[in-house]
């Protein structure tokens, strides 16, 4: 593509490609000098120049400009780098219908049914924590929500490959960083809204802001904001959104609302009315919490132009999302349930479901958390776990170059009398939390789900994942079916 094309009275040399990492600019490449909180792209310009970027967009003073280079001087590079990259991949998002799915928990969930049912339509993609996948495509996730560049690509391939639509977990870092702000979204979707990553983001108010951003900005055409009418969060929201606005939720009146909800160890039925009908509505997701994720994407898929009957009829059907919730059935007489839950909401959640089920058998818990993101929640962590397990096993979860040990005795401040004891090694935890366990009891395995990945002093390192991790240790312990 010509620079001309993405910048008025530019040369008219050819861009084969957008690029802000020096260390990966190839020869033809626009190099784009972001500020960052450790580094600053500017600094690197002569790395990029030297590997064959055509082009530096700039918006600091250089004083020494290389030659083989033409410069761009704007006044926000991350804001150019995104009219760049939706322009250089033909505007991918606008061929699509594009779902958005922001809030503290269930993006990840949403965002898989979405795929599951839409595609009863015609082909979806997703890209989220889990996986980026489309037609035969299953890619290995980054970040929740990618940079902007590779998300226009990845889109771009999308419409390339034939996909018609997309279902998109945005996190509240990628939309505070101006990763989605070249994305035109269809829909967007807000789940719920709790206490998580003030480490990045400060302050509540702050974490809010950033949530906010893809209600103020959903301007396509027939845009909908799908909102949950019994978080605390809501009104703002509405008051805060440019698009038309859906409400779905249990508690409130609202567009759609379950009621007679039955939530059972292996399944959960619910009665959905919607304009004074009501609808009889089966799953095998459980907990409550999914009651909320169904119905947020019943709302969505429903709005964008999906029969009703189709979209319910398919909610019986949705499998088992890999980390969330996930039930692992290997013919054990307990059970054994991973999910990714690593927020205080998202623990209550996991831990109430266990104690449901449990009735008068045990709720033994396997958790953690991560070195050095928000300390301030390791004694809650305690204090929920105290509230509803029988015994507790601590162990790393992303420790970083914190001690795991030092993070399980924060974590125990907030233990007062339910059992508890540290096994450093994640496997072993898990290993000893299955040998413990007795028929009818609920082994809940939280934070980590299915990341194949742990964070160590040294950087990320292979783990197995939680789910993998407990089909192993129930074979072991002599339990293979499923």
């Amino acid at each position: 593509m010509r620079l001309s094309k993405l910048f008025k009275n530019a040369p008219t040399v050819n861009v084969t490609g957008l690029c802000f990492d020096s260390r990966k600019v190839q020869k033809g490449d626009l190099y784009f000098c972001l500020p960052g909180m450790t580094y600053d792209g500017h600094d690197f310009i002569a790395q990029a120049v030297e590997k064959g970027a055509i082009g530096i967009v700039h918006s600091k003073e250089i004083e020494n400009k290389l030659e083989g280079a033409v410069y761009i001087r704007v006044e926000d590079v991350v804001l150019a780098m995104n009219q760049c990259a939706r322009i250089f991949y033909a505007k991918p998002s606008d061929k699509m219908t594009m779902y958005g799915i922001t809030g503290t928990n269930g993006k990840s969930t949403c965002a898989n049914i979405i795929k599951y049912i839409r595609e009863l339509k015609e082909p979806c993609g997703y890209i989220g924590t889990i996986a980026i996948e489309y037609g035969k495509v299953r890619l290995a996730p980054d970040l929740t929500t990618p940079d902007a560049l590779f998300l226009q690509k990845k889109l771009s391939d999308m419409v390339r490959a034939g996909i018609k639509s997309c279902a998109l977990e945005v996190s509240s870092h990628g939309l505070a960083q101006h990763r989605v702000d070249a994305i035109r979204f269809d829909v967007a979707i807000f789940t719920n809204f709790t206490y998580d990553h003030l480490d990045f983001h400060g302050t509540m108010d702050s974490y809010f802001n950033a949530k906010s951003i893809l209600f103020k900005d959903l301007v396509k055409e027939n845009g909908v904001s799908v909102l949950n009418v019994d978080d605390d969060k809501f009104e703002d929201l509405k008051s805060l959104s440019k698009a038309r606005v859906v409400t779905y939720g249990v508690e409130k009146e609202c567009d759609y609302r379950a009621i007679n909800v039955r939530i059972d160890p292996e399944s959960t039925t619910f009665d959905l009315v919607y304009q004074e009908k009501i609808y009889h509505v089966k799953s095998s997701l459980v907990a409550m919490y999914n009651v909320y994720n169904l119905l947020a994407c019943i709302a969505a898929l429903h709005q964008t132009g999906m029969d009703l009957a189709i979209i319910l009829q398919a909610c019986a059907s949705i499998p088992q999302i890999e980390g969330r919730m996930e039930q692992i059935d290997c013919g054990q007489p307990f059970h054994v349930i991973v999910d990714f839950a690593h927020t205080p909401d998202g623990m209550e959640q996991m831990l109430r479901y266990g104690r449901h089920i449990a009735n008068e058998h045990r709720v033994i818990s396997v958790f953690g958390s991560a070195g050095k993101r928000d300390i301030a929640k390791r004694k809650v962590f305690g204090e929920l776990a105290d509230q509803y397990a029988d015994l507790i096993i601590l162990t790393e979860d992303d420790p970083r170059d914190e001690n795991p040990k030092d993070i399980a005795c924060q974590i125990k401040e907030g233990i007062q009398d339910t059992p508890s004891v540290f096994v450093e090694d994640r496997y072993e935890a898990i290993r000893q939390a299955i040998d413990n366990a007795s028929d009818g009891d609920v082994i809940l395995i939280l934070g980590k789900g299915d990341e194949p990945f742990m964070y160590h002093t040294e950087g990320r390192v292979p783990w197995t994942g939680d789910n993998n991790c407990a089909r192993e240790c129930l074979a072991q312990a002599g339990y293979t079916k499923e």
